[in-house]
């Protein structure tokens, strides 16, 4: 792999070991020497996108509590750490899901009604009903498909940087995971085999705090998470993930490393998941009000909007309108998805050969014609 010169320093590479990079206060105020001074245009893109997965999980998350789609995995709170982190990397880079990413597909324009489609799994999901709710895929996205099991996502991932080193490409592959994912076996396989050689990925951690119902006090012993990044001999930097220009800067230089062929980064994005771990938690069991008021305050969404706010090129009118045409969106989407049928009984023996063998034929026949349910399971 031909290595390219090394990117120039930055703000970042000077903070010490500890400290979270941060660009924005809380009311929206650039550090100058931290700004990576994004064009107006591309922050509005990012807010406009935070601001609509933060819309679209409201709207899924009545959905299921309607009993019209089964389950869902939301972002709120963390929307900064997902959508400015695939802002700051190329399209052609691949981004390995966790599984409430779904915002950064989104923002590489997958189109919001394959989202809702796989939501209600209609016969229009490309999974064809076979996956969970918000286990979405987008080759053209080049967004990898989301698993259910933990941390599985962070081997793939290397695998992926390392294929892109050996065909000597100009890519580099962002992998999301939480906190408890830190504690599976992939997170020590990946870690190390990409640490040792230095392939192009970028493991981006959100350390929203929790997993699940354990608190990271509970998860790890290290002072912080970006210390395991050290353990392994790569670059490991803590970024606030609360802060959308915080998040771009750091890995947008994070990307820059990866394909100079300087190696891999672990990014502790450091934010809060204000929401409930998925629609099936009830977070009031294990965490106090007062720490999730606490941490509102640090909304990532409104934050950004008070930093467009000042750069005049946003206000109340602009919110409206935006929050008008994105609520049309979903009305559409929903409509159309509950509108389609349910997949075919016959497709769930397709896609496992090439050529389906006589003997899955008749099953296939047999579960076709056999006798069906009086009512909808």
């Amino acid at each position: 792999m031909e290595v390219q010169q090394s990117h120039p320093p930055s703000a970042i590479a000077s903070i010490s070991g500890k400290e979270v990079f941060t660009v924005l206060d809380l009311d929206g105020r650039a550090d100058p020497t931290r700004d990576p001074g994004l064009e107006l245009a591309k922050v509005e893109r990012i807010y406009k996108a935070m601001l609509r997965t933060r819309m679209i999980d409201t709207r899924l998350m009545k959905l299921q509590r309607q009993g019209r789609v089964g389950f869902h995995v939301g972002a709120e709170g963390e929307e900064a750490a997902i959508v400015a982190a695939a802002a700051a990397m190329e399209d052609h880079d691949w981004l390995m899901p966790c599984y409430r990413e779904v915002g950064a597909a989104l923002y590489r324009d997958m189109p919001l009604q394959v989202y809702i489609d796989n939501m209600y799994g209609n016969q229009n999901d490309l999974a064809l009903g076979r996956q969970m709710p918000d286990h979405v895929t987008g080759r053209d996205q080049h967004f990898g498909s989301v698993t259910a099991p933990i941390g599985t996502q962070i081997t793939q991932a290397v695998g992926l940087a390392w294929a892109a080193m050996l065909k000597e490409e100009q890519r580099a592959v962002g992998v999301y995971f939480g906190d408890g994912a830190t504690s599976s076996n992939d997170f020590h396989a990946a870690m190390n085999f990409a640490a040792v050689f230095k392939t192009p990925t970028l493991f981006l951690l959100r350390n929203n705090g929790w997993a699940i119902s354990v608190p990271s006090s509970q998860q790890s012993a290290a002072e912080t998470y970006a210390d395991k990044g050290v353990g392994y001999g790569m670059r490991a930097v803590r970024c606030d993930g609360n802060d959308a220009l915080a998040v771009y800067a750091t890995v947008a230089e994070a990307r820059a490393r990866a394909v100079a062929g300087e190696g891999p980064t672990l990014i502790e994005l450091v934010t809060y998941r204000l929401g409930p771990h998925t629609t099936s938690d009830d977070p009031t069991v294990y965490r106090d009000k007062e720490e999730v008021e606490r941490h509102q305050k640090r909304d990532p969404v409104k934050r950004l909007r008070r930093y467009l706010e000042r750069q005049g090129v946003w206000s109340d009118e602009a919110e409206q309108a935006f929050a008008a045409e994105v609520d049309a969106e979903l009305k559409r989407a929903i409509e159309k998805a509950e509108a389609t049928p349910p997949p075919s009984i016959a497709s769930m023996f397709e896609d496992v050969f090439a050529e389906m063998p006589e003997h899955l034929r008749e099953q296939q026949r047999q579960c076709v014609e056999g006798p069906r349910a009086r009512k909808k399971h």
